[in-house]
């Protein structure tokens, strides 16, 4: 069978059906795979991310794709979480000794850059997330409702919106409140802070994003399979109703019993013949789907600046930082070693306001809020920095965003889909992504006639929790 596309998505589809007994042959534009959660190397050396990417606790697919490739051990776990505001006020989210789900309630009560009436109007939300597991009342009204709009049915201050609700989910969902839809910001506090213990754990690479993907190509060729970089796709070839091959550059054709077209969602239209657009639902509806901006920052300071392996902005156009010279230090063996620099990235996600901006722009209202921040960060010299725009790095997941998210498989035969713009339950993270592609991998074993199920389980409910989450 052939692969589209060496993402996520593309990747977990390519090593599920390839441990299946399939022939895989995946086929990727670029020079490296990840697509949107990769990494590549600067024309000095200097490895950079075209984002920072992390998984949380509650992310099982993600988990057991990691495993699979043998890259469990590049993924570093963190129980705690800081938030530093522009005063310098600090806050945590750290589990305490308590059960699910007040194992929040110690670090919560403390938290700092939240007033007693942010924190009641918070509390008094979270209840109602609780006594619904997940499902209140008017999340699943026809076209959905805003998160913002949920959040002021429930009376929550504007510092509870600001400084605890957005600063969470803006990350999380890459999209601005007024433009999520209210049933996935539920889910992250839902899955991720509520129903178990661990679920908010934050696992950061240790590693560039590159090279956690090291072990999909050794999985897919181990097996037969093969993995074509630089490798640009044209068009599908569609008839009497079946896919019969894929054009290539130069006008090579590929043939295969299957085809899984694992793309962003903007490049799926590209690939489908006209007249297949305009009849088939399924693609047609993909021109609904809206794409969200993020933008990541990298500085490199001639000294230390920060301490903590990373730290949540609030108030700030930078919503995290993370100090990638601490990080990588585990595989590198140099136990952080700051005496050559540091360096830093930064990340803003939604980031629709710094679009048109231009590069030093953007590096010099970062720098003031590092500076703002970080004290030592104002003595120390910025030896150098670099931008990154993804103008289209996620589907946006607006109210009622599900009804044009297609299903793996495919009205034309032979044709599947992967990516997380597709139907998965979740939104747009490297969790749908993996979803997707093991959803894909179940459609086609499906279809032959031997099922399999890859989809990992959703993290359950535990302490207290699970007592009504189960009724």
């Amino acid at each position: 069978m052939i692969v589209i596309g060496g993402g996520l998505a593309g990747l977990a589809a390519g090593v599920a059906l390839a441990e299946s007994g399939w022939r895989v042959r995946l086929f990727e534009l670029r020079p490296f795979l990840g697509g949107r959660a990769a990494s590549y190397v600067l024309p000095d050396g200097e490895h950079v991310d075209n984002c920072q990417h992390v998984t949380l606790g509650c992310c099982t697919n993600l988990e057991d794709f990691y495993r699979r490739v043998g890259a469990g051990d590049k993924i570093k776990f963190f129980d705690r979480l800081l938030f530093l505001d522009p005063q310098g006020r600090r806050g945590e989210m750290q589990a305490g000794a308590l059960p699910a789900p007040f194992h929040m309630m110690g670090s919560f009560a403390k938290f700092a850059p939240l007033t007693l009436r942010d924190k009641f109007s918070i509390a008094w939300a979270m209840l109602n997330i609780l006594q619904t597991n997940g499902r209140t009342w008017d999340v699943d009204q026809f076209g959905g409702i805003s998160m913002l709009e949920w959040l002021r049915r429930r009376g929550q201050t504007k510092g509870a919106i600001d400084r605890f609700w957005r600063v969470v989910l803006v990350s999380a969902l890459d999209e601005e409140l007024d433009k999520t839809d209210a049933r996935y910001g539920i889910d992250v506090f839902w899955k991720a802070f509520l129903s178990n213990r661990t679920g908010y754990r934050m696992g950061v690479p240790i590693v560039p994003l590159a090279q956690l993907y090291d072990g999909c190509k050794s999985a897919i060729e181990q097996k037969g399979g093969e993995v074509n970089l630089r490798a640009a796709a044209r068009l599908l070839r569609i008839e009497n109703g079946a896919i019969t091959s894929v054009e290539f550059d130069a006008g090579r054709e590929e043939r295969a019993d299957a085809f899984l077209l694992a793309v962003p969602h903007t490049a799926v239209r590209d690939l489908i013949p006209d007249e297949i657009l305009r009849t088939e639902s399924a693609f047609r509806n993909l021109a609904m789907l809206k794409s969200s901006p993020i933008t990541g920052v990298h500085f490199w300071f001639d000294r230390q600046v920060m301490s903590e392996p990373f730290v949540t902005l609030l108030d700030t156009t930078t919503q995290w930082i993370f100090n990638k010279t601490a990080l990588y230090a585990p595989s590198r063996g140099d136990g952080g070693n700051f005496t050559k620099g540091q360096y830093l990235q930064l990340v803003v996600s939604a980031s629709y306001d710094l679009l048109p901006k231009s590069r030093q722009e953007i590096i010099d209202l970062c720098l003031k809020e590092v500076r703002q921040v970080f004290p030592a960060a104002r003595e120390a010299n910025l030896t150098k920095a670099t931008v990154i725009k993804e103008t289209a790095a996620t589907f946006s997941p607006e109210p009622g965003v599900d009804r044009w998210r297609p299903k793996q498989e495919t009205s034309v035969n032979g044709l599947f889909l992967a990516g997380d713009w597709t139907d998965t339950g979740w939104p747009a993270t490297m969790e749908g992504a993996v979803r997707s592609g093991y959803l894909a991998a179940e459609a086609l074993l499906r279809k032959e006639g031997r099922p399999h199920r890859f989809v990992q389980p959703e993290l359950r409910a535990d302490g207290l929790v699970s007592l009504w989450a189960s009724k």
